[in-house]
Formats: structure tokens, sequence, C-alpha cells
């Protein structure tokens, strides 16, 4: 029986436990998307998870979605990655980089004017925060058949520069309504081509974007996030014959490639979860979504059961950098002070206190 704190070997990695960090956004990069000054202590100070799956990074300036958040696609970023891939390794942390393309989610003024696209002209509801206020979304522009290559390009070339610039690897954000997203569910995606009108059809970007990934850098330094129905971002799958069969034909085409891990936003409840991973056939890793935050028992009894090799954790671990010591010892847990999580400088960030009461953000690594 795996136990939560026990070694596991997931792909190019051997890790020292199974409690890793899920990718939460944070808004704290510079405006040209270069992390910010205090992005390495942060994630430094979290350094003893099992694996840092890290904030959400565009691989291009049109895939943007939020101010103030990192890309993955100009020497500088890559330099600026480089220092926190540094300072994780000197402490001796594995991170991989979440290349995540917001499709629709988006809105020029927080990408120097820069158009949004996505699979179809389908407009969110709601709006997006930006520097002047909340504003509507734009309708997006949708790709050309013979774009596609070149957004799946752009994804090759960020994982390459996730290489370079020292990181362990990287995830493909295809949950919570952002590009890749777009493309599964039939809401977003109205496309005529190749690319939409079938769960086959619809999971074919997806499919050639880790394909890609994966050739570039070797699949056992790529996972894949996704997350079946969960209505982030207003993206709708309603269908529950459709979701499953879409999803069935997205993991079945990327198993072959032996991708590192498959990273799951999922209820445990869900019977997609034991579907999804015996077709995947390796590592699967966890996440329990926004309905609850996850606890340690819960995670305890997602390994023990085999239901997932190891478990993504979110907000806990914005408040306790040494949330995997703080489990492992049952003791009390940092508040998640709401008003700091998005954007801002280094209070909320990186001066939440360790279990012997030591801050360290002044630690840049």
């Amino acid at each position: 029986m795996p136990e939560l704190f026990e070694p596991v070997a997931i792909g190019k990695w051997n890790l020292p436990n199974r409690v890793f960090i899920a990718p939460m956004t944070r808004n704290r990069a510079q405006p040209d998307g270069v992390p910010g000054e205090h992005a390495a202590s942060y994630y430094r100070q979290r350094a003893t998870a099992g694996l840092i799956i890290t904030e959400g990074v565009q691989p291009s300036a049109v895939g943007q979605g939020y101010p103030n958040t990192p890309g993955l696609h100009t020497p500088a970023q890559v330099d600026g990655w480089r220092r926190i891939a540094d300072a994780v390794h000197a402490a001796d942390g594995r991170i991989v980089a979440q290349l995540m393309h917001a499709g629709r989610i988006a809105h020029p003024d927080n990408k120097h004017g820069q158009e949004t696209v996505a699979p179809s002209a389908v407009t969110a509801d709601g709006t997006m925060i930006t520097a002047t206020g909340r504003q509507p979304y734009p309708t997006p522009r949708a790709l050309t058949t013979d774009e596609l290559p070149q957004v799946v390009d752009e994804f090759r070339q960020a994982a390459r520069s996730a290489i370079d610039a020292g990181l362990d690897g990287v995830e493909l954000h295809g949950a919570n309504g952002y590009l890749l997203h777009q493309f599964l569910a039939p809401a977003t995606n109205r496309r005529t081509d190749g690319y939409g009108g079938s769960p086959a059809a619809r999971a074919r970007f997806v499919a050639e974007a880790v394909a890609a990934v994966a050739q570039e850098i070797g699949p056992e330094r790529v996972g894949l996030r996704l997350s079946p129905a969960n209505g982030a971002n207003g993206l709708v799958e309603d269908d529950p014959a459709e979701t499953a069969a879409t999803y069935r034909a997205l993991v079945d085409a990327i198993a072959p490639l032996g991708l590192a891990f498959l990273h799951l936003s999922i209820d445990p409840a869900d019977p997609l979860l034991a579907d999804l991973s015996a077709r995947f056939g390796g590592p699967v890793v966890v996440n329990t979504g926004f309905a609850s935050v996850t606890d340690r028992e819960t995670a305890q009894t997602l390994v023990r059961s085999g239901q997932a090799t190891a478990v993504a954790v979110g907000r806990p671990f914005i408040a306790n950098p040494d949330l995997v010591r703080r489990w492992r010892e049952q003791a009390p847990l940092n508040e998640v002070d709401q008003a700091t999580v998005y954007g801002g400088d280094a209070h909320g960030y990186t001066d939440y206190p360790f279990l012997d009461g030591a801050s360290t953000s002044a630690d840049a690594g």
C-alpha cells in the first residue's frame, strides 16, 4: 500500500514524496512577462513538495490571459525562469512549468493589445480583470486550420525554452476552460474541419500539441492536465456521454507516448477517474478541484487506494511553504490571506511563516 510521504519514480524524476504543488496563478510577474523578483524565493520555499507545477505560463504573447502572468517566449523570460530553476534545485527540489494558452479567457489590455483567439468565435460570459477594472471578454477570432500547426509549435518552443532554462519538464494545461480545453468542449468548439464535430476530432488538436512537446523534450518530462466537465471559466460539458467519449479518445491518443503523468482535476467519485487512469496506463496525479480544499486525509486516501500516484494540492501550499512537513507531523496550518492571493509584492507571497516560526521572505535563493 503506497503512502503519501513515500518516494516515487515518475517519468524522468525520482521524487521524495507524493504531495505535489498544483499550478496556481499569483499575478506577480513583470509587465513583460518575466517572473517577478520574489518568484525564486516563493518556489524555493516550497521545494520540499514532491514536485512543483508552476503557475500557468503563456507559450506566446497571444496566449496570455490575466494581467502580470509569466511567459516562456522571450529571452528575458527564460532568464527569469532560470533563476527560479536554480533556486529550487539548490534546495533539492524539482519543478515543471505549466504551459497555459488562455484562448478566449483573455483581454487585449492584459497583453499589449494582442488579439484573442480560440477554436471558434464563441464569446465567454462574464468579465476579465484588467488594470483599468473588469471588462467584458471580447469575441475571439476563430483560428484557421492553417494556423493550428503554428500554435502547436508555440507549445513546442515554450517546452524547449523551459528545458533551456533548467526546469525539469512541463505540464500542458488542458483544463479549466483555457485554449486546449476549449478544443475539447462542443460549446466552444464549433469547427467543421478535422478538429471539430466528433469526440476524436475535438481531441485531435490537444493530442497533436502533446505529441509535439513530447517529441521535443522527451515524453518522460511531459504531463497533461485535464478537468472533464468542471465548468471553469464558463466552459460547458453537460452531456456525460459526449464528455466521456471525448476524453477517452484523447487519452487513447496520448497513452502510447509514455508521458510522465496524467493530471486529472476531478471528483474522486467520478467513474471517469478510474476509466481514464486505466486507459492512460501510467502515473496519475489527482487534484480534487475547486469544490473543496484538499486536506491530508483526502490526499492519503487517494494514494492508499491506488486512485492516485500523487496528489496535487493548491491553496494549502500558498500559506504553508512547508506543507509536507506539517502534514507529516499533523501540525496546525497557516490560513490563506485571500486579499493577497493575486497580485502585489512579497506580502502574502513569501512571508508566510514556517512551522518553526521563521519567515524566509528575504531569501531570494
